[in-house]
């Protein structure tokens, strides 16, 4: 694989040369900076962290500026590291663009999806609720029920589906296709969804045959 990391710009539509309609997404991808380049020998296994986005310098601290200066760049907004990924090599401070994706390849996307707050049974798990307003229930619609637990075990068990914070957890789409890529730009219009809001920061990895 190869990878980068993009923002998200929003979702639109194309239209294939068959004359379909593609519901499609927008990503800004890179370019990103090789901010650190990790060995086996030294960290015990491959990988390279990129850098994407400027950071500002008063929101940025004396770590920071000390580990960015050694890849030439200022600090950055968003820094992943990217295991076993790359088939050319890249040595500190190279620049990766959005130009390593071709169309027709198909990627992987990391995001994280949109937080919903705190919800119920019926929105966060698809609960049918307890019944029809019947026998005086006023209140009951869209309750969870029975927890089923009495004076044995005299608890909750872990895991079950109950009302929580809904929303806001790493999500992995894979498979999508690049319907096209625009390096003068760094553009990339992937196929279908991604999960997160717009401006949220992502993850792209390619897969290779």
């Amino acid at each position: 694989m190869a990878g980068i990391i993009g923002r998200k710009i929003g979702m639109t539509s194309v239209f294939s040369v068959e004359g379909k309609n593609i519901p499609c997404t927008v990503i800004e991808a890179g370019p990103c900076v090789v901010t650190q380049v990790k060995t086996v020998e030294k960290d015990g296994y491959h990988a390279l962290q990129l850098g994407f986005g400027d950071k500002r310098e008063k929101s940025a601290n004396k770590a920071e500026f000390g580990h960015f200066k050694k890849a030439g760049t200022v600090p950055k907004i968003e820094v992943l590291e990217f295991k076993d990924t790359f088939r050319e090599h890249y040595e500190l401070g190279d620049v990766i663009k959005v130009d390593i994706f071709h169309e027709n390849d198909y990627v992987d996307v990391d995001g994280v999806s949109k937080g919903k707050g705190f919800q119920g049974v019926v929105k966060r798990h698809g609960f049918g609720g307890v019944g029809q307003r019947t026998h005086g229930q006023h209140n009951r619609l869209r309750a969870p029920g029975s927890l089923g637990a009495s004076s044995y075990p005299s608890r909750v068990f872990k895991g079950l589906r109950m009302a929580g914070r809904m929303g806001g957890d790493k999500v992995t789409i894979e498979n999508l296709l690049v319907l096209k890529v625009i390096p003068e730009q760094n553009l990339i219009i992937l196929k279908g969804s991604i999960p997160g809001p717009k401006g949220s920061y992502i993850s792209i990895r390619k897969q290779w045959n």
